[in-house]
């Protein structure tokens, strides 16, 4: 429910409201099997969170000052990094639900922050193209997977260190692909002919027409 309401974004707003009604039925469903089985109520929900901002937004509510956004975001990591929850790592309390693209930015996020970091983009690019040539040395399925997923980490710190969200990125990146290649299947229709029938030369001009008559910029 939560990815249909990110899925209907803020530009359709009746949608995102009927998204965000599925997302709070879900709040209501489990707070209610917490209370038939005499762990918490929906009481226990609303206080812990109106307690939690309270204690991580002391600019807002208590005397702490802040000069900026940032200094905001850094002091909001180290109250929440100090109440613990018996973890020992930074990194533990990040959700392994989370989707791969996201939780490798978070995890990546909070490795800077405490100095883990490159100081400059060279740095994060010389890593990409390691990955690559390690990749191109890899030879057993293992190794290959291995190896991918090092590349795929070493991309989206490249989104990290642009400020670029890695996971929208990707999923503008996939529509882009769906509406070129159902391009290049109408013109196929058009000449009488099926995509899956064209020999590849054939498909890549129509692939290249596609991204002609779309346009190959962010709106594309």
């Amino acid at each position: 429910e939560t990815l249909e309401a990110i899925d209907a974004g803020p530009g359709a707003a009746g949608r995102l409201a009927d998204e965000l009604g599925d997302v709070l039925l879900q709040v209501g469903l489990h707070a209610q099997i917490g209370s038939d089985d005499g762990q918490f109520s929906i009481r226990d929900v609303l206080r812990n969170i109106n307690a939690k901002l309270l204690r991580r937004h002391p600019h807002v509510f208590a005397d702490a000052q802040a000069s900026d956004p940032a200094e905001v975001e850094a002091n909001w990591q180290k109250l929440k990094q100090s109440e613990g929850h018996g973890q020992e790592s930074v990194l533990a309390g990040v959700p392994k639900s989370l989707p791969a693209l996201a939780a490798s930015q978070e995890i990546q996020g909070r490795a800077a922050r405490m100095g883990f970091d490159w100081p400059d983009m060279d740095g994060v690019l010389d890593k990409v193209r390691e990955e690559l040539d390690e990749f191109r040395q890899a030879r057993s399925p293992e190794d290959l997977e291995h190896e991918l997923g090092d590349i795929l980490a070493a991309l989206v710190n490249v989104g990290r260190k642009l400020n670029i969200d890695s996971e929208g990125a990707l999923r503008k990146g996939n529509e882009r692909f769906r509406q070129r290649f159902g391009h290049m299947e109408q013109t196929a229709r058009r000449q009488g002919r099926n995509l899956d029938e064209l020999p590849l030369d054939e498909q890549e001009s129509l692939w290249q027409q596609a991204k002609s008559e779309l346009g190959d910029g962010p709106s594309a």
